[in-house]
């Protein structure tokens, strides 16, 4: 599982590049898998990306084009998607985008993630040990109607909700 630490990241986006990089050749953000969300009111910035859930919500796929890897990531099957985009629709976090009819998703590059190694601040850490998954179950009801990246925004504000206050209350007290 990737653990992200909202209170170490710059916003740099060098785990954006390494992540389009490693799965296409090219960089660009639409390529990345993860996805750093700028929360404009508090200059926050977050890495968002698949938590591997506890419901696995897009495992719902009618094609049955995702599956879960031998590491606990999400894989896809450009082969057996249809790019109907119900994986995209079910991820309550934005985590799922399907582009060129291909949901692009954290598969952790194969044990070895790319957005990982590029992080010099210690912002996002691997831990393959890591066990216990999220729940999302709250985020879904929070998230349901709204685009890819409105449901990450909306996650970047909400995991940084006690940073924010932490950091005022630093400041006034």
């Amino acid at each position: 599982m990737i653990v992200v630490d909202a209170e170490r990241c710059s916003g740099c986006r060098r785990c954006e590049t390494s992540c389009s990089f490693f799965h296409s050749g090219r960089v660009g953000r639409s390529r990345a898998r993860i996805q750093v969300v700028k929360v404009e009111e508090t200059g926050i910035d977050l890495p968002v990306l698949c938590c591997q859930c506890r419901e696995r919500y897009c495992l719902k796929c009618p094609e049955s084009a995702l599956a879960v890897g031998p590491q606990g990531q999400i894989t896809a099957s450009p082969t057996l998607c249809t790019g109907c985009g119900l994986c995209e629709k079910l991820c309550p976090l934005g985590a799922i985008e399907v582009r060129d009819e291909i949901p692009r998703v954290c598969d952790l590059c194969g044990g070895a993630p790319r957005c990982v190694e590029a992080c010099t601040l210690g912002a996002i850490r691997f831990e393959p040990q890591c066990s216990e998954a999220v729940s999302l179950k709250e985020a879904r009801r929070a998230s349901k109607g709204l685009k890819p990246e409105e449901k990450r925004l909306r996650h970047a504000i909400e995991e940084t909700r006690s940073l924010r206050r932490r950091w005022h209350q630093e400041r006034s007290g």
